[in-house]
């Protein structure tokens, strides 16, 4: 779907620069935080550096790329050692264990939100109930915590609990529809609404905000084609599309106020389409969804740069900048800010005390994490955001250089 060189033709002609190199500059930052949880999960945080070689792939460094060239240009983040053995470990500084502190403290404070949000997408599902791992992915977008998956859907009982099939697969089953979550985002900002009791969500006659690029009308011409799908009347997300003619009007237009209202409850308004393309039944979505959020470009603007296509709510931003930011966004934006390094490479010391690094811990360097579940969805989350074009086109040619602007300033200059 996604590989369509009609589909790439299209979007390649209303290509947004400065949304691209918000893609860009997210794509380092998510090369970083895989390596910053992959120690999290590390008994002492530190772990060989031949163990590193097993995540090339979540880490954007296919061979001859050296990881240590990577850890080196983010040195405010992570230290190299020596054991007396010779062995090279990766470890973390204290700056960025403080990091792994407050992301922590600011995933509980903003939990509440969170439950919502997982509630809001089961009470949108047809049968009311969704495949954990599906949701599994959505995990950083919602700033759900690493350990989602085992505890997390646990300690929320009024509102969702886990369910086994008969064939073994988990689901995430509404325990409780609450009226008051049962209104989109649009309703709150246009009509001042602050929750949908006493309303049955049915039909609504909203208007989507609209954000074009300053070329677009030299590009795309519609005339009164906007104007009237901006006028015709939709299904709520909320409300049972069953009875909906897949290709029909209503059809699409209710299935863009639910992609919508996903973009909406992400913590930087905006999703790897793959994301989305998982729930193409459980939401009721066409199957050609790529050419319908394409469609509607003035709503939603696709970045087709690299393996991963994704799909960004125009309106949330101005410019390359979210117009509202959340404390995770803050947070990340805090990481990304420590990425990058000028100057000579540092002599890696030798750790000599190896009270720490017990014998057994290498000798068990191969079965370091297999098998952890919570690992393996870290692993899944930075699959689905690693691209492996388009960072290559813009890589500095010195190895001992590293600055986020770079990138930014060589996108531009392509553009």
């Amino acid at each position: 779907m996604t590989s369509s060189r009609r589909v790439q033709d299209r979007s390649k002609n209303k290509r947004i620069h400065y949304l691209e190199i918000v893609k860009e500059k997210w794509k380092i930052l998510s090369k970083v935080l895989f390596l910053m949880e992959l120690l999290k999960k590390e008994k002492e945080m530190v772990i060989p550096l031949r163990s590193l070689d097993r995540y090339r792939k979540q880490l954007n460094l296919p061979k001859p790329h050296k990881i240590t060239d990577f850890i080196r240009k983010c040195p405010k983040l992570f230290e190299l050692y020596k054991d007396q053995r010779g062995t090279l470990w990766c470890g973390m500084t204290k700056e960025a264990e403080d990091l792994l502190e407050e992301e922590e403290r600011l995933i509980e404070e903003q939990s509440t939100k969170a439950v919502e949000y997982v509630t809001r997408i089961l009470m949108m599902s047809v049968d009311k109930r969704i495949q954990l791992d599906k949701i599994a992915h959505f995990r950083r977008d919602f700033g759900l915590p690493i350990e989602f998956r085992t505890k997390w859907v646990n300690q929320y009982p009024h509102h969702f609990r886990v369910e086994k099939s008969k064939d073994g697969v988990e689901f995430l089953e509404l325990v409780n529809w609450d009226p008051a979550w049962a209104i989109t985002e649009l309703e709150k900002r246009t009509l001042g609404l602050n929750d949908g009791i006493g309303r049955e969500p049915g039909i609504l006659s909203l208007p989507f905000p609209l954000k074009f690029p300053p070329n677009y009308k030299k590009v795309y011409r519609h005339g009164g084609k906007i104007e009237h799908f901006q006028k015709r009347s939709y299904l709520s997300p909320y409300a049972d599309a069953r009875e909906l003619k897949a290709g029909s009007l209503e059809f699409d237009k209710r299935a863009v106020a639910v992609m919508h209202e996903l973009l909406s409850f992400t913590i930087e308004k905006r999703l790897v389409t793959d994301h989305l393309t998982h729930f193409r039944r459980e939401l009721v979505m066409p199957q050609k969804l790529m050419r319908l959020l394409l469609k509607h470009f003035g709503i939603f603007y696709v970045s087709e740069r690299g393996k991963r296509f994704s799909v960004f709510l125009t309106e949330a931003y101005e410019g390359s900048e979210l117009i509202e930011k959340c404390p995770l966004v803050l947070w990340k934006e805090k990481v990304l800010s420590l990425i990058g390094y000028r100057g000579k490479k540092k002599e890696v010391p030798t750790f000599s005390d190896l009270s720490d690094m017990e014998e057994r811990d290498i000798i068990k360097e191969k079965d370091i994490i297999e098998g952890d579940t919570e690992m393996e969805d870290t692993c899944a989350d930075f699959e689905e955001e690693e691209i492996m074009g388009g960072l290559d086109d813009v890589s500095p040619t010195n190895d001992d250089e590293l600055e986020i602007s770079h990138f930014c300033n060589s996108f531009k200059g392509s553009s």
